[in-house]
C-alpha cells in the first residue's frame, strides 16, 4: 500500500468518499505496508484483521504479536492482511486514528468482493 504520503493523505491522495481506493477479492491475503512520514500514526482498518510481518525490516516485537486491526507506525510496517468479510454495497475504511489527520483526509476505502 505504500506510506502515508503528504501531510494528510494516503498514497499521495486525500480521502474522497466518491472514490474506492482498493478492490480486493473475498478470501485474499495481501501484504500491505503502512508508514508515517511526519509523525507516528495509529493506523486502523475496518472489517479485516492482520498480522505484523516486520517493522522497519526487522521481526515484529512483542507489542506487534497476534491478530490486530490497528497498528502504530512511523517507520515502515509490513502487514499480512486477511480479507474474510465481504464489503460490496458499503465499503470498508482504513484511516489514521488521530482525529486531525483523519478529518483532513488521511483515510481511504476499499471493497471486498
Amino acid at each position: 500500500m505504500g506510506g502515508c504520503m503528504g501531510m494528510h493523505g494516503i498514497n499521495g491522495r486525500a480521502y474522497d468518499m466518491r472514490r474506492i481506493d482498493e478492490e480486493v477479492r473475498l478470501g485474499d491475503v495481501e501484504i500491505w505496508e503502512v508508514s508515517g512520514e511526519m509523525m507516528v500514526h495509529p493506523f486502523h482498518f475496518h472489517g479485516v484483521h492482520f498480522e505484523v510481518l516486520s517493522r522497519n525490516g526487522a521481526a515484529p516485537g512483542l507489542r506487534d504479536q497476534g491478530l490486530r486491526d490497528t497498528v502504530v507506525a512511523q517507520e515502515p510496517v509490513e502487514l499480512l492482511v486477511r480479507f474474510a468479510h465481504p464489503a460490496v454495497a458499503t465499503p470498508f475504511m482504513y484511516h489514521c486514528h488521530i482525529l486531525e489527520p483523519e478529518d483532513n483526509g488521511m483515510m481511504g476505502q476499499f471493497v471486498v468482493r
